[in-house]
C-alpha cells in the first residue's frame, strides 16, 4: 500500500515504531529543556548558525519522532528522521576527532545514532509498502 494512513504492520513493528519514535521525541524534549547547552554543543562542533540550527534540528527530531511513534505521515516522518540522523551523527559525534576525555562518549552516541538510523530506514521502507 502507498497510502500514508496504513496501520504500519504487525504488533512487533508497531511496538518498535513506538519505542523508536518516543525515544527520539524524548531526546528532543531534553534538548529543548536545556537549549543553551544544546546550542553551545552545536557551536563547539562547528555547526554554522548554531542558534538557529540547534532548535531546528531538535524540532525536526521531535516532530519526526512523534510521527514515527504515531505513524502519522510516515513517509515524511521517517524521511525527515533519517535525514536528521544522517547529517547529525557524523557532524555532532565525530569521535575520531574528539579529545581523549570525550572520545568514548562520542563513540557511544555515534553508534547509538547509527542503530537508530538503521531502525528508521526499516520503517522508511515500511512506509512505502
Amino acid at each position: 500500500m502507498t497510502d500514508d494512513s496504513t496501520d504500519g504492520g504487525d504488533a512487533p513493528s508497531r511496538l518498535g515504531r513506538l519505542l523508536l519514535g518516543l525515544g527520539l521525541a524524548l531526546q528532543a524534549s531534553e534538548d529543548f529543556r536545556d537549549m543553551e547547552d544544546t546550542v553551545e554543543y552545536a557551536e563547539s562542533a562547528g555547526v554554522p548558525m548554531p542558534d538557529l540550527a540547534a532548535p531546528f534540528a531538535s524540532g525536526m527530531m521531535l516532530v519526526g519522532g512523534l510521527g514515527v511513534a504515531l505513524w502519522r505521515f510516515p513517509r515524511i516522518a521517517t524521511g525527515a528522521t533519517a535525514a536528521f540522523l544522517a547529517v547529525v551523527t557524523p557532524t555532532m559525534h565525530d569521535f575520531w576527532n574528539a579529545e581523549a576525555g570525550s572520545k568514548s562518549g562520542e563513540r557511544l552516541a555515534f553508534f547509538g545514532n547509527v542503530a537508530m538510523l538503521g531502525g528508521v530506514l526499516v520503517f522508511l521502507r515500511e512506509a512505502y509498502k
